[in-house]
């Protein structure tokens, strides 16, 4: 289940990507907080705590601002180029009596049986879009793989979901399978299954009569 963190945040009064730069140098986060019915709202927050908030896996935050405080769950995050910071962020205003459709990670728990048994585990995603209350949105959602022998699979529609959480993910979304790993081809089993090249002879008969006709 969600926690709620209080982080206080500021008004941007300039946007862009300049005004943005100008932000985290400040040790600060620039983002957009929008929805319920609202005008879109440029504020800024303290990076370091935000980040903070994320890792320990708060994905409902009051936002404060002066007196005004409102909930919000993080829609977006956009990473610098290296994947590793957090370099803005999209924020949507909620109701926490009101179910959101949110995306959650997905945490694989356990070893596949078919592993023993020369099965390579092959993970086709790593989210699934649920539906819930924001009080209720789950920090992951655990799938175990334990009796997947070679062959099987696990779909969306296979996994069951926490108490007051509904998938919103197309049922049929493949998440995980048990392949069979193949053998490493030798050389020769390449070069039996590659047909032998078709032996061209057109141009070296047409050369041949000419050839002929020349000494004649």
């Amino acid at each position: 289940m969600s926690k709620t963190l209080s982080l206080k945040a500021e008004i941007r009064e300039h946007t862009g990507s300049r005004a943005a730069t100008e932000v985290r140098k400040q040790g600060r986060l620039p983002a957009i907080m929008y929805g319920h019915k609202e005008e879109p709202a440029a504020i800024s927050l303290d990076a370091h705590d935000f980040v903070e908030a994320l890792h320990h896996g708060h994905r409902l935050m009051d936002i404060k601002i002066g007196r005004r405080s409102e909930k919000i769950i993080v829609k977006d995050l956009q990473y610098d180029h290296l994947g590793r910071n957090v370099i803005h962020a999209d924020l949507i205003r909620v109701n926490v009596k009101e179910k959101v459709v949110v995306t959650v990670p997905i945490e694989l728990k356990g070893t596949a049986k078919g592993m023993h048994h020369g099965g390579l585990l092959e993970e086709q995603a790593d989210h699934l879009e649920v539906e819930c209350l924001p009080t209720n949105i789950p920090e992951a959602i655990v799938v175990s793989v334990k009796e997947l022998e070679v062959g099987d699979s696990i779909h969306a529609g296979d996994v069951t979901m926490p108490e007051g959480v509904a998938l919103a993910s197309p049922a049929d979304t493949l998440l995980v399978a048990c392949h069979v790993v193949a053998a490493a081809k030798t050389t020769e089993e390449v070069e039996e299954e590659e047909p032998a090249a078709p032996e061209v002879i057109g141009r070296a008969e047409e050369g041949e009569e000419g050839a002929e006709k020349e000494n004649a």
